[in-house]
């Protein structure tokens, strides 16, 4: 029995053949090896297009700013696990990885979803985000892409980001839009809010046509580099154990649980 709708049973990515390999309609080693970045083979097989040197210049930029941010919870679990099995360096990455969710992933995916609706709105951008950002203040939701609880009161990230687009001419509606949220974020919560490095990820990509749906592979992509650099420093340099030790120390036993 089928699940869901069907669809044509093909693939535009990659065909191997005994002689040479096709990727996205190119010769992977008569063309694309020796030519291409990996930032830019990444940008080949995520959309079927080349990028322009300033979406280089900006998926580089971006890749940098998100890979790594210290002993998160994900580079921790990674690092436990190949303590405990220090063969497994593909399961301490995929460990890392299944615990990149919006709180410790940051939320690019959910800021690309908010600046898309808001660019489909009409009224100056300032009004439709003060309409927005109340709407889900008086909703009791958090707004994506605004809140850090380490910096304050900029993430030095995100104003890096901003500054790099407006320099290279790229902030087009939707980084006017992250700076409206911004205002509106205070006005709605009666104080003002960081704006972290999610959102302007999430609306440079954006200006620079990418899809909604794509702008969380940023991150991941990113971060999986970061657990490699945390796993190979556990190889030399294991703390696994250790946290796994102060984890155990730091929380009570209390006998008969919620009884």
């Amino acid at each position: 029995m089928q699940i869901g709708k069907p669809g044509a049973a093909e693939s535009s990515i990659c065909q191997a053949y005994p002689t040479r390999v096709e990727v996205r309609g190119r010769d992977l080693t008569g063309d694309l090896m020796g030519r291409l970045t990996f930032t830019e083979y990444f940008h080949l097989l995520l959309t079927g297009c080349e990028p322009s040197e300033t979406q280089r210049f900006f998926l580089d930029l971006l890749l940098v700013a998100i890979a790594e941010h210290g002993l998160m919870p994900t580079n921790i679990a990674a690092r436990m696990t190949l303590a405990a099995d220090s063969g497994s360096l593909q399961g301490a990455v995929a460990a890392g990885l299944l615990g990149c969710g919006p709180v410790i992933l940051g939320t690019a995916e959910a800021c690309g979803q908010l600046l898309a609706e808001a660019s489909t709105r009409s009224g100056d951008p300032q009004s439709v985000a003060d309409q927005m950002a109340e709407a889900i203040r008086a909703s009791g939701g958090k707004l994506p892409g605004f809140g850090h609880p380490v910096h304050k009161p900029l993430d030095p990230r995100a104003e890096r980001i901003l500054a790099l687009a407006d320099a290279r001419g790229v902030s087009g509606r939707h980084v006017g839009l992250a700076r409206a949220f911004r205002t509106a974020a205070a006005k709605a919560w009666g104080k003002p809010l960081t704006m972290n490095v999610s959102m302007p990820i999430a609306a440079v990509l954006l200006d620079l046509g990418f899809e909604p749906a794509m702008v969380k592979a940023i991150p991941i992509l990113a971060r999986t580099a970061s657990l490699l650099a945390h796993l190979a420093e556990e190889r030399t340099s294991p703390i696994g154990f250790a946290m796994a030790a102060a984890a155990e120390a730091a929380v009570a036993y209390r006998a008969g649980g919620d009884e």
